[in-house]
Order: C-alpha cells, then structure tokens, then sequence
C-alpha cells in the first residue's frame, strides 16, 4: 500500500470521527434539559443543581463547551458521570473488557461456521443441502436477540447447568482460594450464553453472505477456466472463488461491528451480564447524559476504526483494489 493512500484513509477517519463527535455533542445539547436537570435526588437544591452545573461547565456559551469538548476528547477525557462521580472514560472501561471477550468469541465461532455453510451451500448449489442451509440462515437471522436470549436460558442454560447471569459465581473462591484455571472456565461457562446468542444470529448473516458471494465468483472466467480443465468443484470453490467471495465479508463485518457491540446492549440486559450494554441501560435509567455521549462516541468510534481496517485490508485480500486505487 502506498504512503498516500495510506494517509488518505487515516485522514479521512479521523476526519469521520471528528464529525461523529460533533454530532455526538450536538445531540445531547438539542434534546430538553441537561445532565443537571434530569438528576432525581433529595439534594438536589436549586442552588446545588446550579453549583453543579458551573462544575461540569453547562453554564458556558455553546462555542466555548464545545472547544473545551473537543480539547478534552483530545486528551481521553469523555467527561465525568453525573450519577456516580466517576470520570466516563474509568466507569466505561471495566464494562468494556467485560463485553470484549464475549462478543470476539461470538463473532469468531459465527465467521467460522458461516463461511463453512456458505461455503458447502455454494458448492452443493441448487441441492437440498443448499435449500436447507439457505434456509436455516435465514430463520436464524431474523431472530431478534432478546427472544433468542431468553429461549437458550429457559430450554438450554438448566439443561446443560450453564450460567444465565453475571460475570462470576458468587460462590468462587469464597471457601477457599480460586485458581486461574477455576476462574478462567467459571468466566468462560458466563460468557458461553450471551455469545451464542449473538453468535447465532451473526451466523445466518455471515452464511448468507457467503453463499452469495461464492456463487458470484464461481461465475468469474478464471475459474470457469479452472474446472473446465478438470479441477474438481470442492476445491474450485476453497481454492480459486473463496479468495475472492472474501472482501464482501470483509464490509459486512466491518460495517456490522457497530451493531455487533451495540446488540450487546439487548444480549446483556436478558443475561445481566455486566458489560458496556447494561452500562449504558443504567445511564439510561439514571439519566446519566455524560455516560451516554462517552459510550455513543466510543460505539461510532469503534465503526470508523473497524472500517478503516478493512479498508486496509482490502488491497492484501484483493490485489486488484490497491492496483485500482
């Protein structure tokens, strides 16, 4: 890749991103009331909700919030939650390494198994193994997160004696000390419901997404060239289409990372696991305006960095679009 093109992409997210937390900070100035306003408490005396806004600088002309906004995203600074007094960037943290884990382990087993059924229903195209696959994607797809949730936990998690809330057992390392490998397997056997329940539904889009770019580049001259000089379908379609059927896969992850992270919202509230999603339904709850710009911004930040990735990687997966750019 070349240092202009290079530069070009990394301007233009940070050009994307700047315009994101502008809007970011726009939206919560033009909505009724502020972060002082919404506070709900026995002490909140007019002069105390007027001490604390002087505090959080809402009493400050817009222009000037916004150059001390923008000079503070420029530090790491998303401000201080009105609720709990906490900087947002600490009170946001410990719940996002909580959801991390969990949506990477979703998301890699549905991108493994999705480009397995893509891939066989390509191949076994216009079958019954294609219908039924085709099919079983589409059903799982359309799914909606919390009803999917709350199905694993009545009819699978007693089942199987998995978890269905929080982030740890209660119990573990109460009696006595807890290892690493007892905390690990604890954390995992947490994590394995609200993963499959994102993992499902990413499943059938990933499948689905497969398939059809396969059949797009089963039709390319290359390799029809291929088979007709004997190279059997299986390894047509794994070998010579696959490569190719890979950078459309490559924009739907990208662009489906921001629903990937804000589905954890739904996902965490059926499974009370403690991630960045119940962060921002208890800011919600509490009328935390602090709390939900830092997360809105970190969640549209995450979109523009997951896409400047891919468009990285476009040129290592596809030659042609370095060449063509």
């Amino acid at each position: 890749m070349s240092p202009q093109r290079l530069i070009r992409r990394i301007g233009a997210a940070l050009l994307t991103l700047w315009v994101a937390a502008t809007l970011n900070f726009v939206l919560f100035r033009t909505i009724p009331g502020d972060a002082v306003s919404s506070l709900r408490c026995q002490r909140c005396t007019p002069a105390f909700r007027e001490l604390l806004r002087h505090q959080l600088g809402l009493d400050r002309p817009l222009i000037v919030q916004y150059l001390y906004y923008l000079r503070d995203l420029l530090h790491g600074d998303l401000g201080q939650s009105v609720s709990s007094h906490r900087p947002v960037t600490t009170q946001l943290l410990q719940p996002l390494l909580a959801t991390l884990p969990m949506l990477l382990l979703g998301t890699i087993a549905a991108l493994l198994l999705g480009v397995i059924a893509g891939s066989l229903a390509a191949w076994r195209h216009n079958t019954l193994t294609d219908r039924g696959l085709t099919l079983t994607s589409l059903i799982l797809y359309s799914m909606p997160a919390q009803w999917l949730g709350l199905m694993l936990v009545m009819y699978v998690a007693f089942t199987v004696g998995l978890p269905v809330a929080g982030l740890h057992s209660p119990s573990l390392g109460v009696l006595e000390p807890a290892s690493w490998s007892d905390s690990l397997i604890d954390r995992v056997q947490h994590m394995v419901l609200p993963s499959a329940t994102l993992g499902i539904i990413l499943f059938g889009q990933f499948a689905l997404i497969t398939r059809s770019s396969l059949l797009s580049a089963l039709g390319e001259d290359h390799v029809l060239t291929a088979r007709a000089k004997g190279l059997s379908p299986l390894s047509a379609v794994f070998r010579h289409a696959l490569p190719n059927a890979l950078l459309p896969l490559v924009t739907i992850t990208a662009q489906t990372f921001g629903y990937i992270v804000g589905g954890a919202v739904v996902i965490e509230s059926v499974f009370s696991y403690p991630g960045i999603g119940l962060a921002v339904m208890d800011a919600i709850s509490s009328r935390d305006y602090p709390t939900l710009q830092g997360a809105f911004l970190l969640l549209t930040a995450a979109v523009i960095v997951a896409n400047l990735i891919a468009d990285l990687l476009y040129p290592k997966i596809d030659p042609r679009v370095g060449a063509a750019s």
